[in-house]
């Protein structure tokens, strides 16, 4: 019987090894393999902020693409990225498992990068050269140069999506949580994870976008690939070391039956007495029946045809579904107005890599004879929210004793607020730009007499907002989501940042027919950035933003806080289940 004990000790029993038996302690999972995964989410961040960041500038310099159109497609090719998390969730889940989805998705993100090196390495997948800010017109790439572009972009983001869904969950998954020496492991891990991210952040805005810069775009590119294909050999290199666990299937399937069963089931009458409705979980996991959204209840109606094929016991998942299993849904639908009211900070995000990206690179960047890419300036924003999380932790948290400090609801609305702020100095800094280019008109120059390290605050400031508005809202989708669906919360979680990107790219469409420009004059986003009125574009965001925190206030005020004690456990697995994507531009 000890022996039994120290067996079970020795093995992981909700965790299997690379042949499917259960994991051995001693030989598989812990900090190493943990460290191998991270290395893949380094690169991936090292790889897309690398190209991101620096991806406006070179639709301007070298495809010679309109200012609004360059910005418009870096939007896309973010809110791709992100909302392609959600498939790949779905296939980790559903299909291929957490290991499989991220060795064959990032294989995928460095193809892509290499068909971005070998366009902006081959003359004729290029335009010929031309500037753009002084010449007239230049030769914009055709159809053909323009495909390959997409071919390679679009192949990155289906990569980012898939990595990013899995990479922090597998990492999760080498630790045992029932393990006390283990699970302090773990904590140490997820400290240092957002931590290493943003090492290869910082690289990527600065030693990396030089190279674009000076070197060429192609040598960069190829380095993002060869970055990604090293990672891939790294993790791959420890497959018989790693702990698995089994497919559990997607939550969102859950949700889709729950909603067919209720839409099913909506013509038939509640019983008389509703401890009738189905509910078959156990005590322990059970949510009690609320009245809200109760036409959901429907799908808890038993009726015939619920049960299996074959004279099966078990109940059609698609018929009939369990009182906590609505009662999450629920739980996930009061989530969705602070959600809705969170997507526009991720447009004011949206500005930093490119509008303001576009201002840099017009203005004088010099320090002494060095030249400071104009992509680099997003190291003050990154800069910004590592500080600015410091601060937070050593002023707040510690003096605090214990204490949660500022609940998650107050960061979000923090970040929110200095989003506004942010906007309201770029519009201003922007009217500074266009009082130099006014007076300098006759001059034909590519670079304004003006330094670019004014832009330095409207940087810094969406950098302070996203400190608070990341932690405060990656912390909220988790803590409040019922256990069972924390995956699919964080997801809907990333379906902000999205949204926020393609939230810039309608804003952008509709300026330019809006504002087309009267009597041979520019609209509001001209073709040229010297053209355009930025300064108004950047006032009416800030609008936007202030009306916006007037609904969020409204929607906090009128959410409850989860009170489950089941749905509290915000822990370090629960809090990084998922991805903590300071992302792809997050980009």
């Amino acid at each position: 019987m000890e022996m039994e004990t120290e067996e079970r000790k020795a093995l992981v029993l909700d965790a299997y090894d690379y042949k499917g038996a259960p994991a051995d302690r001693a030989q598989t999972g812990g900090w190493v393999s943990a460290a191998t995964i991270l290395g893949i989410e380094v690169s991936e961040r090292f790889t897309t902020m690398g190209i991101a960041v620096n991806l406006v500038t070179y639709l301007d310099n070298t495809m010679h693409q309109p200012s609004a159109t360059s910005s418009t497609i870096v939007a896309n090719f973010s809110g791709v990225s992100f909302l392609l998390c959600l498939l790949g969730g779905c296939v980790a889940d559903s299909f291929l498992g957490r290991y499989w989805t991220i060795a064959i998705f990032a294989v995928i993100e460095a193809l892509g990068a290499c068909v971005l090196a070998i366009s902006a390495t081959l003359s004729h997948l290029r335009p010929p050269p031309c500037n753009p800010s002084v010449a007239i017109k230049c030769v914009k790439a055709n159809n053909l140069q323009m495909g390959v572009f997409f071919l390679g972009l679009f192949a990155m983001a289906l990569g980012i999506g898939g990595v990013k869904s899995s990479v922090s969950a597998l990492g999760t998954d080498q630790f045992d949580q029932t393990d006390e020496k283990e699970k302090t492991q773990m904590e140490y891990f997820f400290n240092r994870f957002y931590f290493l991210i943003n090492i290869g952040t910082i690289l990527a805005v600065t030693l990396l976008v030089y190279i674009q810069d000076e070197v060429s775009r192609g040598v960069g590119y190829g380095i993002c690939s060869a970055a990604m294909l090293m990672a891939v050999i790294v993790f791959l290199s420890r497959t018989r070391r790693y702990r698995y666990k089994k497919l559990t299937g997607s939550p969102l399937i859950q949700v889709i039956q729950v909603i067919v069963a209720a839409i099913q089931k909506r013509k038939l009458e509640f019983p008389s007495d509703l401890s009738l409705l189905y509910e078959d979980s156990s005590a322990k996991s059970k949510i009690c029946r609320t009245d809200q959204f109760r036409w959901l209840d429907k799908a808890t109606i038993r009726s015939d045809g619920d049960l299996g094929k074959n004279g099966s016991e078990t109940p059609n998942p698609w018929r009939l579904s369990t009182v906590t299993r609505v009662e999450e849904l629920k739980m996930m639908i009061r989530l969705l107005p602070i959600w809705a009211t969170t997507i526009i900070f991720w447009c004011v995000h949206a500005q930093v890599i490119t509008f303001s990206v576009q201002q840099a690179a017009s203005m004088d960047r010099s320090i002494g004879k060095f030249h400071v890419p104009a992509a680099s300036f997003s190291v003050f924003f990154i800069g910004a929210t590592m500080i600015t999380l410091a601060l937070y932790d050593r002023m707040v948290m510690k003096k605090s004793r214990g204490s949660r400090g500022l609940t998650n609801l107050q960061k979000i609305g923090l970040g929110l607020a200095i989003s506004v702020i942010a906007m309201a100095v770029a519009a201003a800094m922007e009217q500074k730009r266009l009082k130099v280019i006014r007076a300098n008109r006759n001059t034909p120059t590519s670079t304004l007499p003006l330094t670019a390290f004014i832009l330095i605050p409207q940087f810094a400031i969406v950098g302070i907002a996203e400190a608070f508005m990341y932690s405060g809202q990656l912390a909220f989708f988790i803590s409040e989501a019922p256990k069972g669906m924390k995956a699919i919360s964080n997801s809907l979680f990333l379906t902000t940042i999205s949204f926020g990107y393609f939230v810039t790219t309608i804003l952008v469409d509709l300026i330019k027919k809006i504002t087309p420009g009267k009597d041979g004059g520019h609209g509001w986003l001209a073709p040229k950035i010297n053209d355009s009125r930025l300064d108004y574009f950047y006032a009416l965001i800030s609008v936007l933003s202030f009306i916006n925190l007037g609904l969020y206030l409204v929607c906090a005020r009128w959410y409850k806080p989860n009170s489950r004690e089941n749905a509290k456990d915000s822990d370090v697995n629960a809090s990084h289940d998922e991805e903590n994507p300071q992302d792809v531009s997050k980009s």
